[in-house]
């Protein structure tokens, strides 16, 4: 169980993680807004939109907003404009990932909770989405493993095996079960329901 009172600090987690997918922003062309991802329903995108509306929401919440002040997705980027949109918000989303004291109390999408315990959250939803842009653009080889063993058993304690279903609110499919050489990475979106063997094929 998470120690609430004391959480790890996870913000290197998350700078990491950030710098990991930053890369991987900045490499998106505009002919690859159309490719499929392991995300149901989302081409990149969708998910490229859902990425800087997660930097929007970090802000906010980091400053007393609510989630549902916030998109979780946004509108209105041009096609070649979002690594500029995406680079734009990493300067405000560094200062109050650094700055909010880890104790303070936020409103996260899955509740109220000390910012230490959100930015945790966030760093494995970051790790998450890169593996999920990655596989789509066909460069998931080249990600950091120790990122995904870093957030692997949060998620693994945070997140039961069963029930699942987004109508029951825990949108993840069953966990796809991975073998004992399986990288960390494949046994974190295993772990979440993805299957890591997807190809856009």
């Amino acid at each position: 169980m998470t120690n609430t009172q004391n959480p790890p600090d996870a913000r290197p987690l998350f700078v990491s993680a950030l710098d990991q997918l930053s890369l991987l922003m900045n490499d998106v062309t505009p002919a690859d807004l159309d490719r499929p991802t392991p995300c149901e329903g989302w081409a990149v995108r969708d998910l490229l939109a859902h990425l800087v509306g997660v930097e929007n929401r970090i802000v906010h919440i980091a400053g007393g907003g609510t989630p549902a002040e916030m998109p979780a997705h946004v509108s209105g980027i041009a096609d070649d404009g979002w690594a500029a949109a995406w680079n734009d918000r990493l300067e405000p989303l560094g200062t109050v990932v650094a700055d909010t004291d880890p104790a303070r109390m936020v409103v996260h999408p899955a509740g109220t909770m000390p910012w230490a315990i959100a930015i945790g959250i966030y760093a494995s939803e970051l790790v998450t989405h890169t593996w999920d842009l990655a596989r789509a653009l066909g460069v998931d080889d080249t990600l950091n493993q120790q990122l995904a063993a870093g957030v692997l058993p949060q998620m693994q304690r945070a997140l039961p095996p069963e029930p699942r279903g987004a109508e029951i609110g825990v949108p993840f499919g069953p966990v796809v079960a991975v073998g004992a050489d399986a990288t960390p990475y494949e046994a974190l979106v295993g772990w979440l329901g993805r299957n890591p063997e997807w190809t856009c094929a």
